[in-house]
């Protein structure tokens, strides 16, 4: 019995490390689970700020290629409304901005324009663009031509040193050859107004002296074949996929040299033979002079040269409606 109470009192060594383990493993239990729950908080909260630091990233991406896009379209519009001389000089101040992205954008600005003459506006700007920037990277190194050299390389076909100088030329190819050169040197950026200054001051004087009517004549056919060339690399005879038809006369006596302006106005006016009548002929005329007013640097010498052009052009017309009695 004794032994019976001692066992009965003491307790199994085999109980006695089960409920052991068992006391550690209920206060052990709700450590881990605590545990395991501020691992996932953590982690959530881990995810959570790489989620932000991802979107902030995008936005921040975002935001700064709408600030790169906006100083393009700022520089662009800076640009469009320059004169040729202040084009010149923010381009060379500019050269650097002239890259890959800025041609793409001038590109989207060009087919996303609201108008006919917009979109003419931006075509006209790269073009003149790419120009100037060929010009000023390809030139650095070489000595640029004064004015008086480029007037003597167009009139080089038509000028011969030991002879007067005689008009119409001898030779019947070599107004095709005076021609082909001008636009090749507008095409290169040439033509400025330091060069139509030029021409004007020689023509002055030629016709001051009096005795060289041949010059006299030849540099207004220089001033004549310039305007013609500026002013045709426009077109207005499409409107809405259908021809203007007085649009279309214009630029076609626009073209044409001097001399052959009667035969298109004869044949183009209702007066004579064609189906376009003064009172439209002239609006056009006029609302072409309005469009180089605002595109022309003011009192320049290419705006002075492109009007009185445009104005000789009316002139004429008005001429031939007064010879063949229309209104």
């Amino acid at each position: 019995m004794a032994m019976a109470s001692h066992l009965s009192a003491a307790p199994s060594p085999m109980f006695s490390c089960f409920s052991s383990q068992s006391h550690h493993s209920r206060s052990f239990q709700p450590w881990r689970t605590e545990h395991v729950k501020i691992s996932n908080s953590k982690s959530v909260l881990t995810q959570s700020r790489r989620r932000k630091t991802l979107v902030y990233a995008v936005n921040k991406g975002a935001e700064d290629e709408f600030k790169k896009t906006v100083e393009v379209d700022r520089l662009i519009d800076v640009l469009r409304e320059a004169n040729p001389v202040e084009l010149q000089k923010l381009v060379a101040e500019n050269i650097l901005a002239f890259n890959e992205r800025f041609w793409i954008r001038l590109a989207a600005r060009t087919d996303t324009s609201k108008s006919e003459d917009d979109k003419k506006d931006f075509e006209e700007l790269a073009e003149t663009l790419m120009k100037t920037v060929d010009l000023l990277v390809h030139k650095t190194d070489e000595k640029i031509e004064s004015a008086t050299d480029v007037l003597k390389s167009i009139l080089k076909p038509v000028v011969h040193e030991v002879e007067e100088v005689l008009w119409p030329p001898r030779d019947p190819y070599a107004l095709d050859l005076m021609a082909k050169e001008l636009i090749q040197r507008e095409q290169e950026g040439y033509l400025d107004d330091g060069f139509l200054s030029e021409v004007n001051a020689q023509l002055r004087q030629a016709k001051e002296d009096g005795d060289k009517p041949g010059l006299e004549a030849m540099l207004q056919k220089v001033l004549q074949l310039y305007a013609a060339t500026v002013l045709s690399k426009r077109s207005y005879a499409k409107k809405g996929g259908e021809i203007v038809r007085s649009e279309q006369l214009l630029e076609t006596v626009i073209k044409a040299p001097e001399n052959e302006w009667n035969k298109q106005l004869i044949d183009g006016l209702t007066v004579a033979k064609g189906d376009v009548s003064p009172v439209d002929f002239y609006a056009v005329i006029k609302k072409r002079i309005e469009r180089t007013l605002m595109r022309t640097e003011s009192a320049s010498y290419q705006q002075r040269v492109l009007i009185e052009y445009l104005k000789e052009i009316q002139s004429r017309a008005e001429d031939i409606v007064k010879v063949l009695g229309g209104k």
